[in-house]
């Protein structure tokens, strides 16, 4: 089980849809990793957003001209999307074993709010295998998760370190590494957002 399931139950995307919805109408920027991704690639890429909760981030990026698939394991969550967005491509499947015939060769792979941290525990080289398969030959795959305590919901469960090596055994080498979804520079801090490209 995975260790999102473990600390929600699989039936939070009402209540986690809510608390996003109040940070909006507080005026929270809410669209940091849509940006970043958009400054990656050019409108009309193919995207897919690898644990896509809500859909807030895949939700963003179609409304600025993106082709965008949603992919998450918690049906609750998936509930929501659909809802908010009906005419987008929502699947629920388990990012580890994680096959999409017919809807390969994304331009860009997007993983955030601590999917990796999230998974369950000893499927993260699978799961970044799994991505490797359907990002398009020089095509980015792009991670912004949690080291430490204070940036996680959970105990710490992924060094950068490992996740490198996971990446770069997958065919993702790292190309970047910011501390946040603004870019700002990485000086080992407790957040890390990670851009990785795949080989020719």
């Amino acid at each position: 089980m995975s260790r999102w399931a473990d600390l929600t139950g699989g039936t939070c995307g009402a209540a986690y849809a809510a608390r996003f919805a109040e940070l909006a109408a507080s005026g929270a920027d809410m669209h940091g990793e849509a940006r970043l991704c958009a400054s990656l690639v050019p409108a009309g890429s193919r995207v897919l957003d690898a644990g896509c909760g809500t859909g807030r981030v895949a939700i963003r990026l179609a409304e600025l001209g993106y082709d965008c698939v949603g992919v998450d394991l918690d049906a609750s969550m998936l509930a929501v999307a659909r809802r908010l967005a009906p005419e987008m491509t929502w699947i629920e499947a388990d990012l580890a074993t994680l096959e999409l015939p017919g809807v390969e060769d994304f331009d860009l792979i997007v993983a955030a709010g601590n999917v990796i941290p999230l998974l369950t525990p000893g499927t993260e080289p699978a799961a970044i295998e799994a991505f490797a398969k359907v990002v398009r030959p020089g095509g980015l795959f792009v991670t912004g998760f949690g080291l430490d305590a204070a940036h996680l919901p959970v105990p710490p469960t992924v060094d950068l370190t490992s996740y490198d090596i996971w990446c770069d055994a997958a065919g993702l080498p790292l190309e970047r590494r910011f501390a946040t979804w603004d870019a700002d520079p990485y000086r080992d801090d407790g957040y890390a957002v990670s851009v990785h490209r795949r080989r020719p």
